[in-house]
């Protein structure tokens, strides 16, 4: 198994499958709206707010996983965090440790940069994933719902 390393550009078209297979995975596959220049754009612009570490394939260009991630700040830690905004592994990459890499590597990220946590979500149904986030010492926000407002929503609010 290779290491997780940053992502560069030459990994934007990958990145944009396992992002489609991720979520295909989780019952959304018509819900990807990114393009690869959306992804260029994001993660390796001037001023870039996203980052990514993957895990190589077998093949030249390929990817096994993947970590999409970006900075947030806790009012009440007085420093930034992470949230880890997208963690996949393609199925057959999967039970040869590229998950726990890829989240080992993102807690050194954390740790390296003095950062108060890593943060993500995970969807109720997903069992494995909650397992395998439990396994590694991660806990569940019971208390916390996460709310969105996004579509219709977010344009009558935006122009209210």
């Amino acid at each position: 198994m290779t290491a997780p390393r940053p992502a560069v550009p030459s990994d934007v078209p990958e990145l944009l499958r396992l992002i489609v297979e991720l979520a295909v995975y989780e019952k959304e596959p018509d819900a990807v709206k990114t393009t690869e220049g959306d992804l260029e754009r994001a993660l390796f612009g001037e001023a870039p707010a996203v980052f990514a570490f993957v895990v190589d394939g077998d093949e030249p260009g390929e990817l096994a996983g993947l970590a999409i991630w970006f900075l947030t700040f806790s009012t009440w830690e007085g420093v930034h965090g992470i949230h880890l905004e997208d963690l996949y592994v393609v199925p057959r990459h999967r039970g040869a440790g590229h998950g726990r890499a890829l989240l080992a590597r993102l807690a050194q990220e954390a740790v390296d940069r003095r950062l108060a946590r890593v943060e993500w979500a995970v969807l109720d149904w997903n069992e494995p994933s909650i397992g395998f986030y439990r396994s590694l010492g991660a806990s569940s926000m019971d208390d916390w719902t996460t709310f969105r407002l996004d579509g219709g929503a977010l344009a009558a609010l935006g122009t209210s």
